[in-house]
């Protein structure tokens, strides 16, 4: 392999975080032929808790780990870079596990990754680095999204590839950790980077691709069955329907799987936590006018204090919408949409754009009823 070094960014130190996937080991190769000085680290995060009874498809937290450790390794080897793996089990256990089940439990639906990029990944996997002495000037990942610096503060932006844009995972940075980020791949489409890591016979080039939080996608194996009990499904208006497995296995907008007999589609409109009951109703009532959202963090605005036209993300896989942003209170925000939107899920991330910038972002509180 041959890389175009650039001497004058020779002493220029660059943690990589390695996933054992295409993408973070095509983004140590960018930054190896630009010149930087890189070390390679991976977190290691699972503990073994867990009903894992196969591996199956990986997700980021599962028995799959040792592979991705392996193919990690075996990118730095080939790229002649130190790598280092740092045991974040009890953090991950605390900070991200614990948090998915307390949510779920409390009927909300949260988003695990959100909170271990600001916790985790580019959080203590850093601090325990340096505590280790691995010393580094920036941090890269893998991630779909790009960085820009205007008048002293550092703005998230969406990726050249839109398809792949991941800064809806990456909306709770603070602009402390936005200062030492590097994204390698924002300019970059899917589709370059598969092409770079095949050009370059990479192992990773043909790894299946997966965006789980839990190996599968079985959130349910991180629950005991004391956690998880049987209710009543009801109607909007208290009828008894039928019998749910747990409210664990529901989410707001939730169709399929209901396991009740109607003569017309119904969905999850409400998660009842408080008496383990889980309501249903016609389409119609999915809609929702807006919602509030609390637990801001924000990027590129010092405070929320007037109104704002945005573009808004409620949660991954839903096409950004016009909206209007207003202050809501202490550490909150309402947002209205122009048109009404479907299955808006207590627990989500609400994220705000103005174009290809990340305003901010909060926790969807409640949704704003549209009837």
């Amino acid at each position: 392999m041959r890389f175009k070094m650039v001497t004058s960014r020779d002493k220029i130190k660059v943690a990589v975080g390695l996933s054992g996937g295409v993408d973070s080991s095509v983004a140590a190769v960018l930054l190896k032929e630009k010149g930087y000085d890189l070390i390679g680290v991976t977190m290691e995060i699972f503990d073994g808790y867990g009903e894992f009874k196969e591996i199956g498809r990986h997700g980021c937290y599962g028995p799959g780990e040792t592979e991705d450790v392996e193919a990690a390794a075996q990118i730095c080897k080939r790229l002649d870079i130190p790598y280092y793996t740092f045991d974040l089990r009890e953090a991950y256990r605390k900070h991200v596990i614990g948090y998915f089940k307390h949510e779920y439990l409390l009927g909300r639906t949260p988003n695990p990754c959100v909170v271990c990029n600001q916790r985790i990944k580019f959080g203590l996997l850093l601090e325990k680095a340096m505590e280790k002495g691995v010393g580094f000037q920036f941090f890269a990942t893998g991630h779909y999204a790009k960085l820009a610096k205007t008048g002293g503060r550092f703005l998230l932006k969406k990726a050249e590839d839109q398809s792949k844009d991941q800064t809806y995972f990456l909306y709770r940075l603070t602009r402390k950790q936005l200062s030492r980020i590097l994204f390698p791949l924002g300019e970059y489409t899917k589709a370059q980077v598969r092409k770079i890591a095949q050009s370059m016979e990479l192992e990773t080039a043909y790894r299946a691709e997966s965006q789980d939080f839990v190996a599968r996608n079985d959130y349910a194996v991180l629950f005991s069955g004391e956690e998880v009990k049987g209710g009543d499904i009801m109607d909007e208006n208290g009828n008894l329907l039928g019998r749910h497995r747990g409210i664990i296995h529901y989410t707001i907008g939730q169709r399929r799987g209901l396991g009740i007999a109607s003569d017309r589609p119904l969905y999850v409109t409400k998660i009842d936590a408080e008496n383990n009951r889980i309501v249903v109703g016609d389409r119609e009532n999915l809609f929702s006018k807006g919602l509030i959202a609390k637990d801001l963090n924000l990027v590129a605005i010092d405070r929320l204090d007037q109104q704002h036209k945005i573009g808004a993300k409620i949660r991954l896989n839903h096409q950004e919408i016009p909206a209007t942003l207003f202050p809501h209170g202490n550490d909150r925000a309402k947002i209205l949409f122009n048109t009404p939107q479907m299955s808006v899920a207590p627990g989500q991330s609400a994220v705000f754009y103005r174009g290809d910038t990340v305003l901010g972002g909060g926790i969807i509180e409640r949704a704003l009823r549209s009837n």
